[in-house]
Formats: C-alpha cells, structure tokens, sequence
C-alpha cells in the first residue's frame, strides 16, 4: 500500500514548471536583495552580525565580499531556473542561502526559513529531468514522469506552514484585532489605500481572514470542487500581502505552488504541451526506499515537533521568545523596549557601572534586536566581553530592559541583577534571567 502511494509515478509536467519559476524567484531574491540595499543595511555597514546562537562563525566576507557572495546565489538561481548541473546548483544555492539565513538574525523572516526547507527539498527532487539544458546535452536523463512522493513531500510541508500559522492566531491580541490595528498604523501613509487601512472593518478582515485563509487554503485546493475559488482567493491574499507587507518573492512563490494542486492534465496542457504526457501509473520501487523512508519520516516528524516546542518552555513565548523561531509564528506581535547595557570590571574595586552607547556597536535594525529580544541582548553581552577581553579586562555586563508587546504597558525583560555577560545561553528550555508573568 504504501510503495502504491509514494512510489506510483505520475506525469512531472508540475515539478519542472516550478522549478523554472524557483529558479528564477530565488534568482531575483538574491539579485534583488543587492541592488534594493537589503545586503548593505544587513550584512555590509554592521561592524558585526547576531547570527544563530551557536554559530559564531558565520559572520559577512569582507568589504565587497556579500556583493559577490550574493550574485553567486544569483547566478545559481538562474542555472536552477534553465536547469544547468541542476543538482549541484540547487546545492550551491542552499548552501549560500543557509549560510546568509544562520548569519544574521536582524532581518529575520519566518520566509527565509521556508525558503531553506524549500531549497532542501528541491536538491532531492528529479526537478531537472526535463526542459533542461542538463537534457538537451545528455538526452539519457529525460524524464517525463516521477514519483508521487515528490508532489506529496510538498503539498506535505505547505500544510504544516500554513497549520501552525493559523493556530498561532487563536490568541487574543489576534483576536481582538490589536496586532492587525498595529500593523496597519505603519501604512497610513500608503497612496490611495492608507486611510483604508486604519478602517475597524480593514482590521477584522485581517484578522479573521489570516485565520480562516492559513487553516483552510490547503484543503480546499485539494478538493476539485473549490480549487479555482481556492486559486482565486489565494490570488488576492498573497498580492495583497506582496503591496501591504512588501515580502519580497514569498507571495509569488506561494502562487507558484498552484501548480502543485492543479489536475496533471491542465498543467500539461496549459504549460507544456508539446510533452508527451505519461499515463503509465507504473510502481517503480527505487533503491534508495529504505533510505528515503525513515528519512521523510525523520523530517515531517522535525517539522511537527518544532512549532509545538514552546509549550514545553515556561512562560508565554510572546513575552520569552523562546521557542518563537522556526514555528511559523508569523507577523503575531509587535515588539519594542528601552535597553540599557552596564559594564563593570571586576578588578575595580568601587564596582563603578559604565553605560554602553549602543550607537556606537550597532545599526538601527541591529538596535531594534537588541532592545527587546532576549538573545540579542545576551549576544550584545557576549560581544562586549569579548571585546574588553582583548584589552585584558575582565567585565560583568548587568542590563536593565523595559519591553512592551503588542503596545502593552512596559515590563522588565531582563533581571537586572545578573551578570547576562557570564551566563550560559540555555538551547532547550528557558533561560531564568527572561523574568516571567502570569
């Protein structure tokens, strides 16, 4: 039963359609981040950049390095796209891609995430077998078919994503329309729609929606019945988000994977009808099935486990944070805080505390991350000792830290009382310094 399932081949019309527009997205996302500065104002003008905990030593290439670095990224998008040494330069690209993703955390996107998974999973996808320079060189590895667990793994994780983005809605911030009026107050002053989106109905829209859009969007793709409805809707949610939220590639990459719940025979027929289509249906039992099924398992059961991790960490996650990253935790808070950093040396004697000018370390996106979220501050703290260490000091680093979520009253983040710069970053479950609310 289960080799019918996964192993049946099917008609690859879909896969080689996406990875043409996969290609040329992540081409422009790579491009598109040199020339509209993303690349200067994150990974150029920093003196330094706050990337995954644990991962210190990835850190931006000097000078112009990240200019070439990301046009690398850029021409692999393209050969993606024309399907030249595919395999390898999908590989190349997910390596760049992770590479930029664990390297700074200023610009965090819960897409770039879903990016990487996607990479990931395309390096394993016969996605050039057909219309593909690799093909017109080599015809033995034309393809017109693959097998099911290709389309399966995809359709797969998009529900995962979506899943988890509209249960993490159901609290009352969401409900009660207060992160969608924050939202749009930073729109008001958008042409023609801005005033628009300070309306009460605007904000319920949003909010009410984002839910019902996140949970049902999969399943009513997958029924014929009210897949172009499904189409249509997805049509307006995603352009508006691309106008609204200016996401980059992420709304058109969303419409792309259409092409993965449309009949076989449309997309066929609507993009590549001088293909042969295939009709066979074989069961073909590949030699790596031992391989790739304890492998799919291992990752949907990581991509299940990961979003539900902050119910096992104490205290609320939209106050902690921890637990927030990789959990499709998307655009739920709005956070701000007043943060101060004091050195003391623990050779002087009189224990003076020196304020830190943060200005002088940091850029404003970098500022932001420091203000309000307790890894970025317990990086500041590290970077400071690191610092003072090479001038043969050896400091404490108290921090005081007033945090509003979601334009609450202010509370204290940080226990003031603890050396953050001597303290043990704590991976799995909370760290005590985070104080905690009922």
């Amino acid at each position: 039963m289960i080799n019918r399932w996964l192993f049946s081949h099917i008609d690859n019309s879909a896969l080689i359609v996406f990875r043409v527009i996969f290609g040329f997205l992540i081409a422009a996302e790579a491009i598109g981040a040199i020339f509209t500065g993303w690349v200067t104002r994150t990974l150029v003008e920093p003196k330094f950049t706050f990337n995954f905990i644990g991962l210190d030593f990835l850190q931006p290439l000097p000078g112009n390095g990240m200019y070439y670095y990301f046009a690398v990224m850029g021409v692999f998008g393209i050969l993606v796209m024309i399907g030249f040494k595919y395999r390898w330069s999908m590989i190349g690209y997910t390596i760049l891609w992770a590479g930029v993703y664990f390297m700074q955390k200023s610009s965090y996107n819960n897409h770039y995430y879903l990016l990487l998974l996607l990479c990931i999973i395309m390096t394993t996808l016969p996605a050039g077998s057909y219309f593909s320079i690799d093909v017109k060189r080599n015809p033995l590895l034309q393809k017109i078919s693959m097998p099911r667990w290709c389309i399966l793994l995809i359709i797969a994780q998009l529900w995962i994503v979506y899943t988890y983005a509209s249960v993490a809605k159901l609290y009352p911030d969401w409900l009660d329309y207060t992160v969608a009026k924050n939202l749009m107050a930073g729109r008001a002053h958008y042409p023609i729609i801005g005033s628009a989106l300070q309306e009460h109905w605007t904000h319920i829209y949003i909010a009410y929606f984002g839910i019902l859009f996140d949970l049902l969007i999969i399943p009513l793709l997958l029924w014929k019945r009210t897949r172009l409805l499904a189409f249509y809707i997805s049509i307006f949610f995603h352009l508006f988000n691309s106008i609204i939220f200016q996401i980059g590639i992420f709304p058109y990459l969303s419409l792309a994977f259409s092409v993965f719940f449309f009949s076989k025979e449309k997309i066929h027929h609507i993009f590549m009808k001088k293909k042969k289509f295939y009709t066979a249906n074989e069961v073909i039992i590949p030699t790596y099935r031992k391989i790739l099924l304890p492998v799919l398992a291992l990752w949907l059961i990581i991509q299940i486990s990961l979003p539900i991790r902050h119910w096992f960490i104490p205290g609320d996650v939209l106050w902690t944070e921890e637990g927030h990253r990789l959990s499709w935790r998307m655009m739920l808070r709005g956070r701000s805080g007043n943060t101060s950093f004091f050195i003391v040396d623990k050779n002087d004697p009189e224990g003076k505390r020196q304020v830190v000018n943060k200005s002088e370390y940091l850029s404003k996106k970098q500022l932001r991350l420091v203000s309000s979220r307790p890894d970025g501050i317990w990086q500041f703290a590290q970077k400071l000792k690191k610092e003072y260490a090479t001038k043969g000091k050896d400091i404490s680093v108290y921090v005081t830290s007033k945090v509003s979520v979601n334009g609450k009253k202010y509370k204290t983040l940080i226990d003031p009382e603890v050396d953050i710069a001597n303290t043990k970053w704590n991976y799995f479950t909370t760290n005590s310094w985070v104080l905690k609310y009922n």
